[in-house]
């Protein structure tokens, strides 16, 4: 596989963010193209990740992106293929091993600094203020910078 840039991949990631889409979607849609899949169905299939799954403040939705992604890196497509599920799980927690060295958590609440567990379900309007005071759109970037420095120290 050829080099992946990085920044470039980053960039991506935030401008999903930036236009609507929910951390999980931004993360994993940043990475369509080397995973195969249409943008749209990644979407569809990260929607429900987003606020730390459903707005629940728990696993950081761009780990849950991350998370996404390294089901197509390391499938695991059979039941009974105890190697291959050892490979995705291993991926999955350097992902999210790497995001919480660089970020010291990996929960949506404690990253966010929220005192309180879940929040309704309607998502807060994404105005100036909204990117103003929450580092997610930081934090999207780092998961993927994160993936693309595995995918290109990958073997």
């Amino acid at each position: 596989m050829a080099k992946v840039n990085t920044e470039e991949r980053v960039t991506r990631a935030k401008e999903f963010f930036q236009s609507g889409y929910n951390c999980a979607q931004s993360v994993a849609m940043a990475y369509a193209d080397i995973i195969g899949e249409q943008p749209e169905l990644i979407s569809k299939m990260a929607a429900s990740f987003g606020g730390g799954m459903g707005r629940l403040r728990e696993v950081c939705g761009t780990v849950s992106g991350m998370a996404l992604l390294a089901s197509w890196l390391e499938p695991c497509p059979t039941a009974t293929d105890a190697n291959a599920k050892r490979r995705n799980y291993a991926l999955v927690q350097h992902f999210a091993e790497e995001f919480r060295r660089q970020n010291g958590s990996i929960v949506c609440r404690t990253l966010l600094g929220l005192d309180h567990d879940k929040d309704e379900p309607t998502p807060a309007a994404r105005t100036a203020e909204y990117y103003r005071k929450r580092p997610c759109k930081e934090l999207v970037g780092d998961a993927a910078r994160i993936v693309a420095e595995y995918l290109n120290n990958k073997e």
